[in-house]
């Protein structure tokens, strides 16, 4: 059966921090496969620095939220079990559960260790602003609450090739830990702003070396099959060094299969930055669609200035639908996080629809656009505007998908169904004042009576012998218009 596939990023960043998230997402199951989703994107779930931890500050990869570290045995979203138990409701619905992969960095060492150092520019890390010399780093990762419990081994600096606090001296920076054979990954295996961002945060870890490279594969195998997870999301790709993404890559795809989903971050709108990194990794995995995320934003901040004619232009969807996963919003881009770029609130139906409501690429379904955010006040959710485009996507957007993006203000799109979906639908929106869009559904639909689904708009639609239509929308709204017997089948 012709299904449209659906991704949830099932967290956002300012979710309290109650411990009941897993449990949460076990009752929410049932309603998530209703709406179409078939693969869910879970927040980082390893022990991170505190129980207020997102996820990203990575303490232990082998503590799912089981052992009393780092202040609590649960972690920010609940403890161990919880998370396999909401895990195996969603396998038995087919959503397939993707953990967040975090292997860039490591945080809240154990035990400080004394190594030699250099002091980098953090404007232009290639530039070496002191002499080597001797510092103590937090970089002895040996995790006692643990007892070697699954794993004995023990973190050292020379797994690390950089940190960004000297502890002998007090003092903050960008340090390149020195050693043989240690440095900056190469500089064409990692992004290129600062000259070389490898560096990202805490104890960045040198995945040259073969402990490390050993390391990672054998837990990534015990996660995997402790979990029963069936995909990974690759967090800040654009600073690991891509040699090893692709080899890590290749043994994944070998031991899980090809029904097994990868997904990376590559966080940089630059659509060829994107593609040479695809070409670099052999196309392994699919990578967020920044550059569409960007232009999203960048119409809801400029209303009708925006040219919508453009507003796939340098997307990885455009060029490249097979390996691009599109996105509104993230966790990331919230108020008050450091790629801060949120979708304006008058926007925000406009852009699902331009995800949701295509047939390229794998759309993503925010936890905060959906539920609405929990930082200070609870800002209202975007539900009731976004679950009418899910159940068109669900069983409506299938077929022959046809573009008029040909006008700077308003633009639509048709999708003419299929014998197993055979109502399609016509999409029209603006930024501007309302207008309308001549489009065809084709001869099977002449004579057919239109109505728009979100209700935005009250007019009827229609068609004439040839299926052709003048599809009206209201100002700075977005309609998608469909024949009025599906309402009723």
């Amino acid at each position: 059966m012709e299904k449209n596939n659906l991704l949830m990023q099932y967290f956002e960043w300012y979710l309290p921090n109650e411990g009941k998230h897993w449990i949460n997402l076990q009752n929410d199951v049932d309603h998530l496969y209703e709406i179409g989703v078939d693969h869910i994107w879970l927040p980082p779930f390893c022990k991170a620095t505190s129980i207020n931890d997102v996820g990203y500050g990575v303490y232990d990869l082998w503590d799912l939220g089981e052992f009393d570290q780092a202040g609590n045995v649960r972690t920010k979203y609940g403890k161990k079990e919880d998370l396999l138990k909401a895990i195996q409701l969603l396998k038995q619905k087919d959503i397939l559960p993707i953990a967040d992969l975090v292997i860039n960095h490591k945080a809240y060492a154990d035990g400080k260790e004394k190594f030699h150092v250099m002091k980098v520019n953090p404007e232009n890390r290639q530039e070496m602003i002191s002499d080597p010399y001797e510092i103590e780093g937090w970089t002895h990762f040996y995790f006692p609450g643990r007892a070697n419990k699954y794993s004995d081994f023990e973190w050292h600096w020379y797994h690390f090739s950089g940190i960004d606090y000297d502890a002998t001296n007090n003092e903050e920076g960008v340090y390149l830990i020195l050693g043989d054979e240690k440095g900056w990954a190469d500089d064409q295996s990692v992004d290129s702003t600062y000259g070389n961002y490898d560096y990202l945060m805490f104890a960045d870890i040198d995945f040259s070396h073969p402990e490390v490279n050993e390391h990672i594969k054998q837990w990534l195998k015990w996660m995997v099959n402790e979990t029963g997870v069936k995909g990974l999301r690759f967090d800040a790709l654009k600073h690991i060094d891509s040699h090893y993404i692709k080899e890590l890559c290749e043994e994944i795809n070998f031991t899980q299969g090809d029904d097994f989903y990868l997904i990376g971050e590559y966080w940089n709108p630059d659509l060829e930055k994107k593609l040479d990194y695809l070409e670099s990794i052999n196309y392994q995995l699919d990578l967020f669609d920044v550059g569409l995320h960007m232009n999203l934003y960048q119409a809801s901040q400029a209303g009708n200035q925006y040219d919508l004619s453009k507003i796939f232009a340098g997307s990885l969807v455009k060029d490249n639908p097979l390996v691009s996963v599109t996105f509104v919003n993230n966790h990331d881009t919230q108020l008050g996080q450091s790629l801060e770029s949120q979708v304006e609130e008058w926007f925000i139906q406009h852009a699902y629809a331009l995800i949701l409501l295509r047939q390229q690429g794998l759309p993503t379904l925010f936890y905060g656009d959906y539920y609405g955010v929990q930082n200070g006040e609870k800002s209202p959710s975007y539900q009731e505007q976004i679950d009418p485009l899910l159940h068109l996507r669900k069983y409506h957007t299938y077929g022959e998908q046809v573009d008029y993006l040909d006008h700077r203000n308003t633009v639509g799109w048709t999708c003419l169904g299929t014998q197993e979906h055979p109502y399609g639908i016509a999409v029209v929106m603006t930024n501007s004042e309302a207008g309308f869009k001549e489009m065809s559904m084709g001869e099977l639909n002449a004579g057919a009576i239109y109505v728009d689904y979100l209700n935005n708009h009250s007019g009827k639609v229609e068609l004439d012998e040839q299926g052709k239509g003048f599809f009206p929308v209201n100002q700075a709204s977005v309609s998608v218009w469909i024949d009025e017997k599906a309402i009723w089948d």
